[in-house]
This record gives structure tokens, sequence and C-alpha cells, in this order.
């Protein structure tokens, strides 16, 4: 046993299908991703642990590239690399991957759901470098919602992962809207605040284009995102692409500060966070802490 107390802290990267789960954060009675890697962890590393997350994601959202930081007893940690016959991260990958298979089936099934094997995937575990905070390290999030609307007709393939409008959508007015919020701005119009937590958030880029299998996708990159804001502005975009409102509209909502019925929030399956990025790692210490100091409620 670790009798000193030492830690290491580990970089965990993983990607998920949010359709089996309410949401990212853990909660009493009810199966979340962050509940599902942390009974990993516990079963590899034979300790309670607790992840911190980049971004947490809403019930039914998805994630490509989702990152977390842990802090792990050394005791712990040796065991993975004793003896192991490939790098101690890889050896953890393996590990938890396997420990996963458990955790979304039969434990899953055990506590009355639906088995939801290969819903989590650990991509990669390493050591974190010095200063490395998951949360209020990160440079940006960066999101992709999909839309399947008229234009590209609606495959059943596609129903789990983009939002089925009717109409079709008018995709340069969409990119217009999108692009009137870049910037350093408040986004209280498109946000639920949560208490104590402030709105301003830099979207840093935006835009609206139909890929070659017809799909309309929306992506926004921003220094972090509030809670619905991403689903709040591509509601808000889409009511724009249905002719309901002038592109301007956007920029207007943004304006007047008010959150009200008028901002459409779109379903959660259609959103996935797609990557989070970092500075250098000799900038990760100054970075979590000029974030802390401006966000420390969120």
């Amino acid at each position: 046993m670790n009798m000193s107390g030492e830690l290491v802290r580990l970089r965990i990267d993983l990607a998920y299908d949010g359709a089996p789960f309410s949401g990212w954060a853990a909660q009493p009675s009810l199966p979340t991703v962050q509940g599902a890697v942390e009974a990993a962890l516990e079963l590899v590393l034979r300790h309670p642990l607790r992840t911190v997350v980049a971004g947490r994601t809403d019930t039914g959202v998805h994630a490509r590239r989702q990152t977390v930081h842990v802090d792990v007893p050394v005791d712990a940690w040796d065991t993975v690399t004793r003896g192991a016959e490939v790098a101690p991260g890889a050896a953890l990958v393996r590990r938890l991957n396997g420990a996963l298979n458990r955790v979304l089936g039969k434990d899953r099934t055990n506590l009355g759901f639906q088995p939801a094997l290969g819903a989590v995937v650990i991509h990669d575990a390493a050591l974190a470098p010095a200063g490395f905070d998951a949360r209020f390290s990160a440079l940006s999030r960066s999101y992709a919602y999909r839309i399947s609307d008229a234009a590209s007709g609606h495959d059943p393939l596609t129903r789990g992962f983009a939002w089925w409008v009717n109409e079709e959508l008018d995709v340069p007015a969409m990119n217009a809207a999108v692009t009137d919020l870049l910037g350093l701005n408040d986004f209280l119009s498109f946000c639920k605040p949560r208490e104590g937590a402030t709105t301003i958030r830099e979207l840093q880029s935006a835009s609206v284009e139909r890929d070659a299998s017809g799909l309309v996708t929306v992506r926004l990159q921003a220094d972090a995102f509030c809670h619905h804001m991403v689903r709040s502005v591509v509601g808000a975009a889409a009511r724009v692409g249905q002719g309901r409102y002038e592109q301007d509209w956007l920029g207007e909502r943004l304006e007047a500060r008010v959150r009200d019925a008028r901002v459409l929030l779109a379903p959660p399956h259609g959103l996935v966070l797609e990557s989070v990025e970092y500075p250098a790692d000799h900038e990760l210490a100054a970075r979590a802490e000029q974030t802390r100091a401006k966000r420390p409620e969120d």
C-alpha cells in the first residue's frame, strides 16, 4: 500500500457513443460515461478514483475525442507498469478497454440496463505533463452537429447521429448567421446559465456546410462552451435555414442577451465533441491558472 499518499496524474483520451448514457457526469442510479470510466479504472487500479473532464456532455451527446485527467496513487500506477511487455500507457489502455467490456456488459445488465458494449473506447493513456489539467489547461473545444434535411433525404442509418428536419435548409444563410457570433461575447441568449458562472465565451471559428453525403454540418470551436450553447446556436441557425428568420437574427439575439423560447434547443443526438486542444507542455500550468481566474465557478 502507498503509505505516503503520493499521486501521479494521468491523461486519458477516449471516445463514446452518448446514446446509452445519461450524459457524462456521474449520477446516482443512472448510467453515465464518467461512471463507466471510473468503474473501469477501479477494476484495473484497485482504488476508487475521480476523473476531471475537459468538457461535460449532456445526455445523448457523443464524443470522438474527449480528454480527462485522474490522480492515481503511485503504488496503483506501479501495478500497471511492473513487468509490462508494452509501454505503460498502452498496457493501461488495453486493460481499461477490457474492464469496460465488463462494466458495459454484465455489470450494466445486472443494474437493469441494456448492455452497451463498445459504447466507450479508451484511445490513449499516459503520465500527464507537469501542470496539465484536462479542464483548465484546454485552449479550445471543437464540436460538430449533423443535420439531415429534405435535400439529403432521411437515411435510417443516420438517425442515431443526425437531426432530421423536413425542410431543405439554406446552408449559405446558416453559415452567414453563425459567423455573426464570432469573437469574445456574452452568449447568455444561447446558454442555460449556471449559478455563479459567466456566459462570456470566445467563439473562435464557426461554419455550416453540406458534406459529400448531403448532411449539413455545423462546426463550432470556442475556448469553452456554456451549458446548452452549441445546441442553442444550432437550433437558431436551423430556423434561419428554414426561412423563419433572416440571417442576421443570430447576431441580434446575441446582442439582446435574453434567453427565450424563440431559440430552439436542437436535440442532443446530432452533437459530437470532435476534439480538445492544449498548448505546448511548458505552457500548460500557466494556461490552467489563467482559465481558473477567468471562470472559477464554471
